[in-house]
């Protein structure tokens, strides 16, 4: 079976970790802090703050936000539909109250003219995710944004899912920073693996200080006094969303390698497919503008009669998925559900084909000539 996915290790992490595990500090300490300075290099950009996963970032955002504005029981984020529900459940647990987005069927991401039309006067955020690596027209979306500013008169921030989407940019610059709340994910499958792990990217020093904070119980743990922290005020109270030194260290020897042993070969592979699968009875392919670079941690495509499509694939030894469920079907956001025709659409007829670093030339040749096949 070929899979769709699997864990990249560097071959030095283990002897990292080793050195870590024996070092007698193993909780957040000098690992983490130079794994952050490194994705803060690679970013070139000041504020990005690590967690215990992406989730915990997605609580942490939310949490700050809500605090911050004071936000009431009548805040509405806009969300999509299609994607993990590790997107969602957190604004659901910060007492924020969803409203669906229906999806675009040329890309995956948030369909843009229904965000505006459902961007209303209680709209305070829009979380948008990239769907496979596929970056959102951030500028569109932004100019959509800013126009609901204009007739609502309240700040409505963007907060960008891109669990997806390392290694990816939109228009030159890489994905996380163009100037909204983003967070990442480095769990497990990821490009990028901290086994697991996540990160907040935030755009002032305020915000910055404050999730240091949070992440750990509302303490300063930069003081170096250990003494000291035990005689702090807190003056808000925090969370237990902090990286540590075993995940760190993994995620750094990852990142010294994600670039030319990942993240390329998955492009290279997405490359390959485009051009074999163009023109394919059956088989759609999804938007690839020039403005945008997808890092592919999935290639999508859409397929007539999805399950014999799968039935056929499973019988070739290829592992095939949609990935995620649409989250509106759950009964615990049932309150929220709405019309999404595109949604309908799309999950009964999109599918992910393996295209990671483990796939080799004679594997998606394979995978091709079994689509070519037909179903």
């Amino acid at each position: 079976m070929i899979p769709l996915f699997k864990v990249y290790m560097s071959d030095n992490a283990p002897v990292e970790v080793s050195k870590t595990l024996k070092s007698g500090y193993i909780g957040q300490g000098p690992k983490v802090d130079k794994f952050e300075g490194m994705l803060r290099e690679r970013f070139d950009h000041d504020y990005v703050v690590s967690t215990n996963s992406a989730t915990s970032a997605e609580h942490l955002i939310w949490h700050m936000l809500k605090t911050r504005y004071g936000w009431g029981d009548n805040t509405e984020i806009l969300v999509p539909a299609v994607t993990c529900s590790a997107t969602n459940w957190p604004v659901v647990l910060n007492g924020l109250k969803i409203k669906w987005v229906d999806i675009d069927p040329s890309n995956l991401n948030v369909d843009l003219v229904d965000l505006k039309r459902k961007i209303g006067p209680n709209t305070r955020a829009i979380l948008v995710v990239h769907w496979g690596g596929y970056p959102v027209d951030l500028d569109e979306l932004k100019k959509i944004r800013d126009e609901a500013v204009g007739v609502y008169r309240q700040p409505i921030d963007i907060v960008e899912d891109c669990a997806h989407a390392f290694g990816s940019s939109y228009k030159g610059k890489p994905i996380g920073t163009h100037g909204n709340y983003c967070t990442f994910s480095f769990q497990a499958i990821k490009h990028l693996t901290s086994g697991d792990g996540g990160a907040l990217v935030v755009n002032d020093q305020f915000t910055y200080n404050r999730a240091k904070l949070l992440r750990w119980y509302g303490l300063d743990r930069e003081t170096g006094d250990r003494e000291f922290r035990c005689r702090q005020d807190v003056l808000e109270a925090g969370f237990k969303f902090h990286m540590n030194d075993i995940n760190a260290v993994i995620g750094i020897e990852n990142l010294k390698e994600v670039d030319d042993n990942v993240i390329s070969v998955h492009k290279d592979n997405a490359a390959y497919y485009r051009k074999e699968l163009s023109g394919i009875d059956g088989v759609t392919l999804l938007e690839d503008k020039n403005d945008r670079d997808s890092s592919y941690w999935l290639f999508t495509i859409m397929v007539d009669r999805k399950d014999d499509f799968m039935q056929k694939m499973k019988d070739k030894g290829i592992m095939v998925s949609r990935v995620h469920e649409r989250n509106d079907k759950h009964s615990c956001v049932k309150e929220y559900r709405s019309l999404l025709p595109n949604v309908d659409y799309v999950v009964n007829h999109m599918i992910s084909i393996p295209v990671g670093w483990w796939v080799t030339k004679e594997d998606r040749e394979y995978i091709v000539k079994s689509i070519k096949e037909g179903w």
